[in-house]
């Protein structure tokens, strides 16, 4: 195909201008999905499982099947709490649904067990691959986002944990909105906070059903399933999922 003068020098121009360009912004503008940002819920990051590990320890006989139903309970909460207008913040729902599961099993929970069980929430650390993908994230210039129900305090302290606390800009709880996921409210603070329109703001989460929601919202969404669980019925899907912080490294970098 031939090229009149016009088109050679259009060319020449727009490739010299490209070559000028810092790498870190050519990578930006060739990203297959165009993510600038990323909000993650808190447990793709931190790992709970010692609390389950703490409930087993305190009740050998009970304690699977309490952690279970108290895991459980909470999110019963926050959605009931939600839908009916009135919020109560993420760590004192935490301490209400413990009472109850208690309870419901009969479980003799003293002021110490109760104690020990509530400050595991504020000493967790983050799973294995976690640093790891921040620093490519960080590296290439993708800003990055707590946006989860936990409460502002409870993200600040267990990120310091492990040492993560400078490489995240915003730490985004419902906190501000009154309102838990999967209510828009909730995932709107990213739009707000980050100043980007939605499609370009990643959201990692580790629930089905956040997955869902953020995905309802509108967010690019990745599903850290590091659990295993089956995807929700609900007619839609992540645009990602894989087990481990790897599926949405290549989602935003690749």
């Amino acid at each position: 195909m031939s090229l009149n003068r016009r088109q050679f020098t259009k060319l020449m121009v727009g490739g010299m201008a490209s070559s000028l360009l810092p790498s870190s912004v050519l990578a930006q503008g060739t990203t297959k999905n165009n993510i600038k940002a990323i909000a993650f819920d808190g447990f793709p990051i931190f790992d709970p499982r010692p609390i389950f590990g703490l409930s087993n320890t305190l009740f050998p006989q009970q304690g699977k099947q309490l952690a279970q139903l108290w895991f459980s309970k909470i999110f019963g909460y926050t959605w009931l709490r939600t839908a009916g207008n009135h919020y109560k913040n993420f760590y004192a729902v935490i301490e209400d649904a413990l009472i109850f599961s208690a309870e419901s099993l009969k479980i003799n929970l003293s002021p110490n067990d109760k104690r020990m069980l509530m400050e595991a929430w504020l000493n967790l650390k983050v799973w294995p691959d976690v640093k790891a993908a921040l620093l490519q994230f960080k590296k290439n210039n993708i800003r990055l986002a707590f946006l989860s129900n936990f409460t502002e305090e409870m993200l600040r302290r267990n990120a310091k944990n492990s040492g993560i606390d400078d490489m995240f800009e915003f730490y985004l709880s419902t906190d501000k909105v009154q309102a838990y996921k999967p209510s828009p409210l909730a995932y709107q603070m990213g739009v707000d906070a980050f100043g980007l329109p939605k499609e370009n703001i990643a959201f990692t989460a580790f629930a089905g059903w956040d997955a869902i929601g953020a995905k309802w919202f509108g967010y690019p969404t990745v599903w850290v399933n590091r659990l295993g669980k089956p995807i929700e019925k609900m007619g839609i899907a992540p645009d990602s999922t894989g087990k481990n912080l790897n599926q949405l490294v290549d989602f935003v970098l690749t």
